[in-house]
């Protein structure tokens, strides 16, 4: 993608008074540029020590309420964030030159809407999904491949079940920033913070 296309102006006037509205004009914008997997985000979290610690996940809904991802209870995130239930995350489309930074308190989803999302997944990443103890230590890849066909034997014609350990967390945003790239480190960023009224203040500038 041309540099033109990553080096553009952002101002405050161009920015939505809603930073969920502005992030879901970006998020768009990352779709129709061909973004591969615009829904990747690092999420961020820290453990009951403060020691922190990043990986990648899927975005998979975004409202007022929040921003959703799904994964193992029983996986070192999860374990994380049940103790120290805040977390950031972090968008980054390098073709468009932008990032999304969003930080707030996390909690599980409701049963139903885990339940809802597993079963409109493909099968076999439901199957996945119950083979794999996520972040414990497995003999090797064969192991897992032979949990998923002994699984798939096992569920043979029926719906597979959604299991306990597994589920979905949703981050209620409490500061947006958006950052637009531009030439010579002069970068464009803008903070969102809450207004106290349940709104949010004006996008403040912040030096790159």
């Amino acid at each position: 993608m041309a540099d033109m296309q990553r080096d553009r102006p952002l101002s405050q006037s161009d920015l939505d008074p809603d930073p969920l509205a502005q992030f879901a004009g970006w998020f768009e914008e990352a779709r129709e540029a061909g973004v591969f997997e615009p829904e990747a985000m690092a999420l961020a979290s820290a453990g009951p020590d403060g020691a922190p610690s990043v990986r990648m996940v899927l975005l998979k809904g975004f409202s007022e309420r929040g921003l959703q991802f799904f994964t193992s209870y029983e996986s070192r995130k999860a374990g994380e964030l049940e103790s120290n239930p805040r977390a950031a995350l972090l968008f980054y489309w390098p073709q468009l030159g932008r990032q999304v930074r969003i930080e707030g308190p996390v909690e599980r989803v409701e049963r139903s809407e885990t339940e809802a999302y597993a079963l409109a997944r493909p099968r076999l990443s439901q199957l996945s999904a119950l083979a794999s103890p996520q972040s414990k230590p497995v003999p090797d890849r064969t192991w897992l491949e032979q949990r998923v066909t002994q699984l798939d034997q096992e569920y043979a014609g029926r719906e597979l079940p959604v299991g306990e350990h597994w589920g979905g967390y949703r981050l209620a945003a409490e500061a947006w920033e958006f950052w637009q790239h531009r030439d010579n480190r002069l970068h464009d960023r803008f903070r969102y913070e809450p207004d106290g009224a349940g709104g949010w203040r004006a996008p403040q500038r912040l030096a790159p």
